[in-house]
């Protein structure tokens, strides 16, 4: 048995967790689909949805190189799935977009980055604001977003990005102060980390803010923490 079998094997029960995960969301996004609904809601529905492994992937314990190999695979999934109709249901957002591909890159990254220093919550969060903030933002901008603004030709609105904001600092409020409490630095942490999200899911173009995003949102939490203390 090779050294990847071994290692996989060592953690069967909590790969086989995580891709039932996967299975159930992209069974909730198929069903949504065929009930009706449009593209844009059956692609939240994953885009909020799974990212939630990177929950999975602190709560288990999994090593590093077993996210950045599995984000390394989808990432080439996604690229595959530009040409050919692997994921119909996810890329077909009526505009172009990277976003599935960078989508699967950021999980390798903050994994790769965050699980060998010893703090792997911060690219937890990173993560769910990628998911909830970005997500969230979108779905309220497109059914009550009334109030517009424009940045490098990407049509934004008001409610959406107050709604990017909110869910930010709710993530860190959530992770951060789940792990030592709440308090008046968390607070300035997470006002901080809302800010910078949003602005990154403002300007971003073609997919990238699910890059930006996370990884601005990690860094900024890490800065402000050390800062702040």
């Amino acid at each position: 048995m090779s050294q990847l079998e071994t290692g996989l094997a060592g953690y069967g029960w909590q790969v086989g967790l995580v891709l039932a995960w996967l299975v159930l969301i992209g069974g909730a996004s198929e069903g949504s689909r065929r009930l009706g609904y449009g593209p844009e809601i059956t692609r939240k529905i994953v885009h909020i949805g799974a990212g939630h492994v990177i929950l999975l992937a602190w709560w288990f314990m999994l090593p590093a190189w077993l996210g950045v190999a599995a984000a390394v695979v989808s990432a080439g999934v996604a690229l595959l799935s530009y040409r050919f109709p692997i994921l119909p249901g996810i890329n077909s957002v009526g505009r172009r977009s990277w976003g599935t591909f960078f989508y699967a890159v950021s999980i390798g990254v903050l994994m790769g980055w965050c699980w060998p220093q010893g703090y792997p919550y911060f690219g937890v969060i990173g993560i769910l604001i990628m998911c909830w903030g970005d997500g969230l933002a979108a779905l309220v901008g497109q059914r009550w977003g009334r109030h517009s603004y424009e940045i490098w030709g990407e049509k934004k609105s008001w409610e959406g990005s107050l709604t990017m904001a909110m869910a930010s600092a709710l993530v860190v409020l959530a992770v951060l102060g789940g792990l030592q409490g709440l308090s008046w630095p968390l607070g300035m942490t997470a006002l901080g980390v809302a800010i910078v999200a949003t602005m990154l899911e403002a300007v971003s173009k073609y997919g990238i803010d699910n890059l930006t995003v996370p990884i601005g949102a990690t860094a900024t939490t890490l800065a402000l923490t050390h800062f702040l203390g």
